[in-house]
């Protein structure tokens, strides 16, 4: 029972190492200008965010001084 298991363990090593020769890797180009977009985006939802809280919390506050 232990030699089958352990020639499951060596094929799925061996399936992984084949299908990482697959992987097409990202250049450092691609890379850097990627996480410029994710940050940007980033960026632009926390003010979307940041306006909307303040604007709630305008409203709300108006609300209760009613």
């Amino acid at each position: 029972m232990a030699e089958k298991k352990r020639r499951s363990i060596a094929a799925w090593f061996r399936e992984m190492k084949s299908e990482l020769k697959k992987v097409v890797w990202p250049t450092g180009k691609e890379v850097y200008k990627n996480t410029l977009i994710v940050l940007i985006v980033c960026a632009i939802f926390a003010i979307i965010t940041g306006v909307m809280d303040a604007l709630l919390n305008s409203g709300v506050a108006l609300l209760l001084n009613i």
